[in-house]
């Protein structure tokens, strides 16, 4: 583990190590680029060290400190890496400085993903000694099938009982692909399609599809996971023993539901309109349409699918929204600090991959951040989370 001062300060001057790179600055069109290159290397992890890459910035080939001005924006800049979606799925790394003679550096920590193949715009960089490239497909392969711990993430795992011919590979070829990869990489791409699976680890090489693959092109996903699906329930009142409005079971695969729910929130948002001063109308929705999208994704894509036949609810009474998802916090997150700024972990790293690609994820770990601000300059009060070891649940009150 890299982690005290004078394991950074060796590992600098270590000039034939694999496990770091030096960056004099970010100058050039490319400079972040390669570094976003080198940290999904280091997440990729092809030569098994179990152990961090570190990327200093500011440093020279020879491991003495450039000059560069290292200041908070240069930080920022550094950490918003992870979180502009182009390496999914999102590195686990951290962003901090080391002082060398008077002068300071940044440190990119990259920790081992449990979950390869990393990507940086659709292709898979790895580093094997000095070298650093895109990964062959063997070497893809071999990542695909790496488990770095004895339990990979659930939607990583695969599910028995499925084949490829439960998934909608018309779905995969005609949406998912130009999604997730970029043109050039498709258009260079000969693979066959479980080979594709395979690579974006939506099915193994053994052509087993992944809890991932059944829940993002499964034609049938309820089949074998129960409750992968949204239950949404519009009451005339305030008290779920009201008459029922309307009700939907939003299934099928993942990519339908998400459209499904973007379009019943649209549907179920009433907006007025009064007078202004300069006899101008003012209209103001019940509730901001961004941010009941942030937190009906976060359900999707935070809950617990594994050992639960719960749905994610989603409950429109007259005065409130109340959103309910299956699973506690997860990771990093816990009961103590769920809903503070940064602090984020993927109990479905794939997902979380594929709702980015899929454009229903803009900046990883800002969802809740976006909802609250979308909700103030709405006019409605902040919402109300209960975080609780077994469920998340937010309600949202009518804008007034």
């Amino acid at each position: 583990m890299v982690t005290t001062t004078d394991e950074l300060l060796r590992l600098l001057a270590d000039l034939e190590s694999d496990r770091v790179e030096r960056k004099e600055s970010l100058r050039g069109p490319d400079g972040k680029d390669r570094i976003c290159q080198a940290i999904c290397a280091y997440a990729n992890d092809l030569p098994d060290h179990r152990g961090p890459g570190v990327i200093f910035v500011g440093a020279t080939d020879d491991g003495r400190p450039s000059g560069l001005r290292v200041d908070d924006r240069l930080l920022l800049d550094l950490a918003d890496l992870r979180g502009q979606g182009r390496i999914l799925p999102p590195p686990i790394m951290t962003v901090g400085t080391l002082e060398i003679d008077g002068q300071t550096v940044a440190v990119i920590r990259v920790e081992p993903s449990p979950s390869p193949p990393v990507r940086f715009n659709g292709q898979v960089w790895i580093r094997v000694g000095p070298r650093r490239a895109i990964a062959t497909l063997d070497e893809e392969r071999r990542l695909a099938e790496r488990k770095r711990a004895a339990d990979l993430p659930f939607d990583s795992r695969p599910m028995y009982g499925a084949t490829t011919d439960d998934l909608d590979l018309i779905l995969f070829e005609r949406e998912y692909l130009p999604s997730v990869l970029p043109q050039d990489v498709l258009a260079a791409n000969g693979r066959t399609i479980v080979q594709r699976l395979s690579s974006l680890r939506l099915a193994t090489v053994d052509e087993v599809p992944t809890n991932a693959g059944v829940l993002l092109l499964g034609k049938e996903p309820t089949r074998h996971l129960p409750g992968a699906y949204v239950q949404f329930l519009r009451v005339e009142g305030t008290d779920l023993s009201d008459a029922i409005i309307d009700e939907r079971r939003l299934d099928g695969a993942l990519p339908m539901v998400l459209r499904e729910l973007d379009e019943l929130i649209r549907l179920n948002i009433r907006t007025a309109v009064t007078i202004g001063n300069e006899l101008r109308d003012i209209r103001r929705s019940t509730y901001p349409v961004a941010a009941l999208q942030q937190l009906t994704r976060n359900a999707v894509l935070h809950r617990n699918y594994e050992g639960t036949a719960a749905p994610v609810r989603l409950t429109w009474y007259a005065d409130r929204v109340e959103i309910y998802s299956p699973g506690g916090p997860y990771g990093a997150v816990t009961v103590e600090n769920f809903g503070q700024p940064g602090v984020t972990d993927y109990r479905n790293p794939i997902l979380a991959e594929a709702m980015g690609g899929l454009g229903y994820v803009q900046k990883f770990g800002a969802g809740l951040t976006i909802a609250r601000r979308s909700l103030a300059d709405n006019g409605n009060p902040p919402p109300e989370f209960t975080a609780d070891p077994s469920y998340i649940g937010v309600v949202v009150r009518e804008a007034a």
